[in-house]
């Protein structure tokens, strides 16, 4: 890429997306594209070729995604599966109709068996069944490697699949219903460490930022207290989903758009092909290749918000997948590691939230 390269940034005020637009600001990119939700939906076939005929692009960073965590997962089935094919048939589609030099697509390592040996190489890819509370979303993903793949393959694209690890840091959503764990996780102790403290000022500003089922900071202590309890957020006590015994890998959000940008600068589809009548699993894991429990992140969370209170865990409820650690082996070789540790991230997010709050 040049340093005027027209490059559009899809999901640019996202957490995958803002932090990847930051990293191409910090190396000199100066013509970057992003549209709001409002400005273009990628769901609408005819917005998003209006949008390449105009604009032109001349390289692509698909981070526009519909996400969520266990609880929107189970919830919302259809729309997982269903919103982001269309976001990736739309974006993939107008890329190759209009000559897009290189593609980066973002997918995520939930598109591995449940069952998966760990760490997770690339090649475990349809070895065996997907976990089941988030397969339509991970068939989604899937079928985005393997459409850039497919490109590749029979028309000489340059479209490059890479699979980030469960991602944290600014922009994160931070919604009770359809967050991640890590940052469901921050609000939910910050909220019971104000509510523990009788904090009632700092309770009513995090809901004005951000209303949980349409309860603002203007609603009533009664009103406030019952819509967080349903969340597993009262005085003095936090109730997760699962056993808390699970393991996870956290990866801090610029770490990803710091390997985004490399690959798209230093990485080709020819280096990723391999050699043999069969040429798949071209995609590229990004991650730490480091672990921890459920159990252990929320009480590294804690610890750092100074939170005292009690830790529950509601074993009726989905572990989802017991492990997930990605096998990073093949970024090493081309090159890229990350920096941020995860006790460095949780201080840096849990700051990140306060300042939002208070601002």
């Amino acid at each position: 890429m040049d340093k005027n390269s027209r490059i559009f940034v899809a999901g640019h005020r996202g957490l995958v997306g803002s932090a990847i637009w930051k990293a191409l600001e910090s190396r000199g990119y100066t013509h970057l594209i992003g549209r709001t939700h409002r400005e273009l939906d990628l769901e609408d076939p005819a917005a998003v070729r209006e949008f390449f005929d105009r604009e032109k692009p001349e390289y692509v960073f698909l981070a526009a995604a519909f996400v969520g965590g266990i609880v929107a997962n189970s919830r919302y089935r259809a729309d997982f599966i269903f919103r982001n094919l269309q976001i990736q048939q739309n974006v993939i589609g107008e890329s190759f109709r209009h000559g897009v030099s290189k593609l980066l697509f973002l997918g995520s390592t939930c598109i591995y068996p449940r069952e998966a040996p760990q760490p997770m190489k690339e090649d475990a890819l349809l070895t065996s069944p997907l976990e089941y509370t988030n397969e339509p979303y991970a068939i989604a993903k899937i079928a985005g490697l393997k459409m850039c793949e497919s490109f590749n393959l029979q028309y000489g694209a340059n479209y490059i699949a890479v699979m980030p690890t469960n991602l944290y840091g600014p922009n994160d959503n931070f919604d009770l219903e359809k967050s991640h764990v890590l940052p469901a996780m921050v609000r939910k102790i910050h909220l019971a460490k104000c509510l523990e403290e009788g904090a009632w000022d700092a309770v009513r500003r995090d809901l004005d930022m951000l209303p949980v089922e349409q309860v603002d900071g203007n609603a009533s202590e009664e009103a406030i207290l019952a819509v967080l309890g349903k969340y597993g957020v009262t005085p003095g006590a936090v109730e997760l989903w699962g056993t808390g015994t699970p393991l996870r890998e956290f990866l801090w959000s610029e770490d990803m758009a710091d390997a985004c940008v490399f690959v798209m600068e230093n990485v080709d589809f020819p280096q990723l092909r391999g050699e043999g009548p069969e040429i798949r699993n071209c995609h590229i894991n990004i991650g730490t290749g480091k672990e921890i429990s459920i159990r252990g992140l929320a009480e590294l969370i804690a610890g750092t918000a100074g939170y005292r209170g009690k830790i529950t865990f509601n074993t009726s409820k989905p572990d989802g997948t017991m492990r997930k650690l990605t096998d990073v082996s093949k970024l090493h070789s081309l090159g890229w590691k990350h920096r941020v540790e995860l006790e460095q991230g949780i201080a840096s997010i849990y700051r990140w939230y306060l300042d939002r709050r208070s601002s």
